[in-house]
């Protein structure tokens, strides 16, 4: 089984980028993970319903044959245990799991269509590239909880 992050934008920060590559690397401990971008076409919309209908059909190309889940605010709420015990119940379903966080606009009606669930990671809105951040902690602190590892200490 693979996880995949597949994503509307690179990210551009470089902190940011280096916390999400060593979750990633982290995460690479206990499983397979891969991240997926796409070209993030709110930087230069005039149109930001074109912008996100152009984001939604270039997420469903890069999206592999999997289970989808969307990330979003509307999403249902999970705390990290609820989080570890989901990626539980997927690795043990062994098929391929696809994370997918919109851009700016947010994700097309196609792509949240196509989802099988959607999660918030808060009710707060964050950028793509913190939400990215918090996505790849989540996934490296469920794998450490499901090991009895000692990372969290959130109960």
């Amino acid at each position: 089984m693979t996880f995949h992050v597949v994503a509307v934008g690179r990210v551009r920060n470089r902190d940011l980028a280096t916390l999400c590559d060593d979750y990633a690397a982290r995460t690479r401990h206990y499983a397979k993970l891969e991240i997926h971008e796409i070209p993030d076409k709110s930087r230069q919309a005039k149109d930001p319903a074109r912008a996100l209908r152009e984001e939604g059909r270039a997420l469903l190309r890069a999206i592999p044959d999997a289970r989808l889940v969307a990330l979003c605010r509307d999403g249902r709420r999970v705390d990290s245990r609820a989080f570890a015990g989901r990626l539980e119940r997927w690795q043990q379903d062994g098929r391929d799991l696809a994370f997918v966080i919109g851009g700016a606009f947010g994700l097309d009606t196609a792509v949240r269509q196509a989802c099988e669930e959607a999660i918030s990671l808060s009710d707060m809105t964050y950028p793509h590239e913190v939400a990215r951040l918090m996505l790849l902690e989540q996934i490296y602190r469920g794998h450490t909880i499901l090991r009895g590892e000692p990372y969290h200490k959130g109960d």
